[in-house]
């Protein structure tokens, strides 16, 4: 879930609102994302094909798509609210800022879950939160240095 969220934060904040309709952002965002957990897949079974772990390809592609699917999880809230923000008829550009945002929020949200789950101290929480917030501010510096 977390490659999913920073491959269409990162997406985003390139974007920017550049396009000039969300039909062509929201279309830049699926093919990334498909193209993330195609190619996130198709890494791992080539890393186990290189050390000869896997023979048939193609199976195995299909099997890994299946196991790493979960990436996908990553991108619907981002997705959501951009489709929410141009339901609402709010500009491109702050539908995306709001995407952006949310990307933000999640990443923080998963290093909490992920601390609770650990019955981890207060001390590690905030540790755990400022990882998932050094990885959103991450995606604002991107956002800042390419507009």
């Amino acid at each position: 879930m977390v490659y999913g969220a920073i491959i269409v934060g990162a997406l985003l904040a390139t974007e920017s609102g550049v396009h000039e309709t969300y039909t062509a952002t929201v279309a830049a965002m699926i093919v990334a994302t498909l193209l993330s957990w195609l190619a996130h897949s198709y890494a791992a079974v080539l890393g186990r094909r290189l050390e000869g772990g896997e023979t048939v390809a193609g199976l195995a592609l299909l099997r890994a798509l299946v196991a790493e699917r979960v990436l996908l999880r990553g991108t619907y809230v981002p997705l959501l609210i951009l489709l929410v923000a141009w339901a609402a008829g709010l500009s491109e550009s702050t539908g995306v800022t709001i995407a952006i945002w949310s990307v933000i929020v999640s990443l923080v949200i998963f290093e909490l879950i992920a601390g609770l789950r650990m019955h981890s101290t207060l001390r590690e929480l905030l540790v755990d939160v400022t990882v998932g917030l050094t990885m959103g501010i991450g995606i604002l510096v991107l956002k800042v240095v390419l507009h």
